[in-house]
């Protein structure tokens, strides 16, 4: 009997699409054909393969009418927001921008009389993008482009929830004419992904998923030497300084909290508040966040839809109620029938009397609900920010940008925001420290990441 892999809609619980998985045999051939492809790809100038990624994008943002619902139904989020692709295309079209200049040979600093010495960028080879459903769009292009601008050929394994966007990336790269068995995609269950890191068919890997998913990846890969991206959990928190502007901080905190369901790589999950400020904060954020309610997010005007698993959901009442178990208090209780244990339904909620002895405020939530902290000042709240085993984002609020900076420099994460949150620059190298993993991606650094140094001295006689 074949195996297949079925996507349950969060919507209303129906198998929305179901699949075959590949074949052992299939695999091992889109593998050797990726090889093949990738030996005459490194020979294509790299205006000319950008020109291939401007025409995938082209043809996949005119599928935009089609993906919108078809993500509503695969991962719960509602409609109203479009289908990722604001990102996608800045994301895409910056990498092809700086790509030359970017993959060019680095010169030696130091010329000498009768030498040329240079070090060229060389293709990885084969990269498999092992991608996730909270961003799917988002997060797999953050890898594929540049990989395949920088010469390799790649290879998708989509999460279970949404493999159609696999497909849909697929169409994309062949409406745009890119030379076959460059890009495959490819339906793997989780032993045939082992085998194949193990293989040493696989020059380079980027995941994104759980801390568990991660160490999963480099068991599997252990021995082969390939090169790893890793991309996984968090835990990002906000401070909020007695000078911040209350109004701008409360609704992008409130956004950077509840958007996607709270199922966002960067979300906000913990705020600590300077006690100056932190009374008419509370009271703002709770009558922000009042405004975020759940609904069918196949309905144009529904604001949070269902998480993508009932089990996600369930972590998060998990999480809630050891939270007021230990004194914690929930501020908006909303009451809907929907959501009960076992539902993908979850209505947004604000914690205060939090402390870091709950799990809500230290280990990774991924939903909607946030924990906010009175702190004196700002030594409590880098602490507080630090006592966490994720490093991903760290937001700033405030008007004093020097210290802003001063404070950011002790903030363990990859990246320090201020006034801002929840966003991914693509000038700006995305990557993280602690459990949320290793590598980077995107900016000219992403490349680096994406290909091999070769050092050429050549010596004149």
């Amino acid at each position: 009997m074949t195996e297949t892999v079925k996507i349950k809609s969060p919507v209303d619980g129906s198998i929305y699409a179901e699949r075959p998985v590949a074949t052992d045999q299939a695999v091992n051939a889109a593998v050797e054909r990726a090889k093949a492809a990738q030996a005459k790809w490194v020979d294509v100038p790299v205006a000319e393969r950008c020109k291939y990624m401007l025409a995938m994008l082209e043809a996949l943002v005119g599928m935009t009418d089609e993906i919108v619902p078809e993500l509503a139904w695969q991962m719960g989020r509602p409609v109203k927001y479009g289908g990722e692709f604001g990102g996608v295309k800045e994301r895409v079209q910056y990498m092809v921008e700086i790509a030359e200049q970017a993959l060019k040979p680095v010169m030696a600093s130091n010329p000498k009389e009768g030498f040329k010495r240079y070090v060229k960028r060389e293709p990885l080879g084969v990269v498999m993008v092992i991608a996730p459903w909270n961003y799917p769009y988002l997060t797999a292009v953050n890898t594929i482009v540049p990989a395949l601008i920088a010469g390799s050929a790649v290879i998708l394994k989509h999460a279970a929830q949404t493999l159609l966007v696999g497909e849909r990336f697929q169409k994309a790269f062949d409406v745009a004419g890119l030379p076959k068995g460059l890009f495959q995609n490819l339906v793997m269950n989780h032993s045939q992904t082992e085998k194949l890191l193990a293989s040493g068919k696989i020059d380079h890997v980027n995941f994104t998923g759980s801390v568990a998913g991660g160490r999963a990846i480099e068991k599997a890969a252990a021995g082969t030497f390939m090169t790893l991206g890793l991309e996984l959990g968090g835990k990002d928190p906000a401070y909020v300084l007695p000078d911040a502007k209350l109004d701008h901080a409360i609704a992008n905190l409130a956004e950077g909290a509840f958007y996607n369901s709270g199922q966002c790589c960067c979300g906000i999950e913990r705020i600590y508040v300077h006690e100056k400020v932190y009374d008419d904060f509370v009271d703002g954020f709770i009558a922000e966040s009042k405004n975020w309610t759940l609904g069918d997010p196949t309905k144009a005007d529904t604001v949070i839809g269902p998480m993508a698993q009932a089990r996600f959901a369930d972590f998060i009442r998990e999480q809630k109620a050891e939270a007021l178990r230990k004194g914690a208090t929930a501020h908006l209780n909303t009451k809907d029938e929907r959501d009960v244990a076992g539902s993908p339904y979850l209505p947004v909620e604000v914690l205060t009397n939090v402390d870091h002895q709950m799990s809500v405020m230290r280990e990774e939530s991924f939903g909607p609900v946030v924990g906010i902290m009175k702190v004196r000042g700002d030594e409590d709240a880098i602490a507080l920010m630090n006592d966490s085993p994720y490093g991903l984002t760290a937001s700033i609020w405030t008007r004093d940008l020097e210290r802003a900076e001063k404070i950011g420099d002790r903030v363990e994460t990859g990246t320090l925001f201020m006034n801002r949150c929840d966003y991914l620059d693509p000038a700006l190298v995305w990557t993280g420290v602690k459990d949320t993993g290793k590598g980077a991606a995107l900016s000219a650094i992403g490349y680096d990441n994406l290909t091999r140094p070769k050092s050429y001295h050549l010596r004149q006689v």
